[in-house]
């Protein structure tokens, strides 16, 4: 098992953060173009519901097929934070957590936790995982940057 850890202070409040969690096309956005996400059931939206079970077409660069990820909800709530238990054929287990914290300023403190068990994977897989994480977080911060 390793560890990714990334942390970044976001130019908005926890709140408005936890808001666009809670979109799918904000996972998908953040994600692009080391992964795409594509839900099984052709949905628009996801529940983040606390016991859901979301699976999703996951493609690493967006033309790589890397099996069905699952993304199960163990705690989802703006005080509590997030984590959830994913997965798929490849990557058996990887369990992310997001801690937002409120800072001064209508800023935020982000922080992605991802436990990744890959078997002799793993190595490669927390180094595709720091990658992706730094690059989620650009793409929050961009996101987040935005006059919408």
């Amino acid at each position: 098992m390793k560890t990714v850890k990334k942390t970044s202070i976001f130019p908005a409040s926890k709140k408005k953060v936890f808001s666009r969690l809670l979109k799918l096309k904000t996972l998908q956005y953040i994600a692009y173009p080391y992964a795409t996400f594509t839900p099984m059931d052709g949905a628009d939206s996801m529940s983040w519901e606390v016991g859901s079970t979301s699976r999703f077409k996951f493609r690493l660069f967006g033309v790589i097929p890397f099996g069905t990820h699952t993304i199960h909800v163990i705690r989802f709530g703006l005080d509590e934070g997030i984590y959830t238990h994913e997965g798929n054929e490849h990557v058996p287990t990887w369990n992310h957590e997001i801690i937002l914290e409120e800072l001064q300023g209508n800023r935020c403190r982000y922080t992605d936790k991802v436990d990744i068990d890959a078997g002799w994977k793993t190595i490669f897989v927390w180094m595709w995982a720091n990658c992706f994480y730094t690059h989620r977080q650009k793409k929050w911060i961009k996101l987040l940057s935005r006059k919408i």
